[in-house]
């Protein structure tokens, strides 16, 4: 096998913070796979194919870009962010344990700037202790298994960075996971909704568990809680490093 492939993050939104060893990757790339709107960021060039594929098709969509690159094609999977945090490494990585004739192929995973540590950047630092990550979607897991965790995290007192809080399908679902937390952490507890970071369309809102409401989130928010050290000093969220 010849062909190799790339996993690339393509950061939050914008350009400014994708890496250089991801442009470097696109700029050789004969093929680039990935979800709608994120191939859609990828400048046309000769020589190279963009294949976009609807979100819901991510194994079919690694098996193609491990079959590509098996042929011989430089392929690049693109996704938003980090591609290891719920995204497409995972996928591609599935895909060829499903597929052993393919687990020759050369794949690099290429690291990003995910949403969390964008709008974590953007308020000062609040996952500057012990956090964890957690994508509300029930589209691959049982949302019982959601709450479990919302739960368990909360008593453990990490710091969260919630992905994917709430759409258009599941509305009632980010309502719940806000009472959960109100019952975990109390109604003083800083959550921070970080709509479209890095973007022209960004918007940042600091408010509390009490204040919240499940309208302030979409899915271009990637939402912050704090544990019960966080705090706020002058316009900036910080969690001190020592736990309290």
């Amino acid at each position: 096998m010849t062909g190799t492939l790339v996993v690339a993050g393509l950061g939050p939104g914008n350009e400014t913070v994708i890496t250089p060893e991801v442009t470097q990757a696109l700029a050789v790339a004969t093929d680039v796979v990935g979800y709608i709107p994120y191939v859609a960021r990828i400048p046309a060039r000769p020589g190279l194919t963009l294949h976009a594929t609807d979100n819901r098709v991510e194994l079919a969509r690694a098996t193609h870009a491990l079959e590509m690159a098996a042929a011989g094609r430089r392929v690049v999977v693109v996704s938003s962010g980090d591609p290891g945090v719920f995204a497409m490494a995972s996928a591609v990585f599935e895909a060829m344990e499903n597929t052993p004739h393919l687990t020759g192929v050369d794949v690099r995973v290429l690291p990003g700037i995910t949403a969390m540590l964008a709008a974590a950047a953007r308020v000062g630092a609040p996952l500057g202790h012990d956090f964890c990550a957690i994508n509300l979607s029930d589209n691959l897991k049982p949302w019982g298994i959601v709450e479990r965790r919302l739960r368990l995290a909360a008593q453990a007192d990490f710091a969260m960075a919630f992905y994917n809080p709430r759409s258009a399908s599941r509305p009632h679902q980010f309502a719940r996971a806000l009472d959960i937390l109100r019952e975990e952490c109390g109604p003083e507890r800083l959550i921070i909704f970080a709509h479209a970071v890095t973007t022209s369309a960004e918007r940042i809102v600091v408010t509390t568990l009490g204040e919240a409401r499940p309208e302030m989130a979409d899915m271009r928010t990637v939402v912050l809680l704090g544990n019960a050290a966080t705090r706020q000093v002058g316009r900036y969220v910080y969690t001190p490093r020592r736990a309290v």
